[in-house]
């Protein structure tokens, strides 16, 4: 008998149980996370859009550093579609 099984009267639950148990429940709860932030948006051509950029830590992004830095840049104009998520 393990050193924990006598200690606590039950088998030790380690990572590797956790994934044979629960596998089903971590897939189902990341998969909600996600589809949460996930929009369908398709555009056509000639529209204008605005490209969103992650401002990073000291790091000079189109002129401005830190809180003030552009969130959105652009307008641009669509040209043409190339893929299904590629313009």
């Amino acid at each position: 008998m393990a050193p924990y099984d006598t200690l606590y009267g039950r088998k030790c639950r380690t990572s590797l149980y956790w994934t044979k148990l629960s596998d089903k429940k971590i897939s189902d709860r990341k998969k909600s996370y996600a589809n949460l932030k996930r929009k369908d948006i398709e555009f056509q051509v000639k529209e204008k859009v605005f490209l969103k950029v992650s401002p990073w830590k000291k790091v000079l992004c189109f002129g401005r550093k830190g809180k003030l830095s552009s969130r959105f840049i652009g307008p641009y104009k669509i040209i043409e579609r190339i893929g299904l998520v590629a313009y």
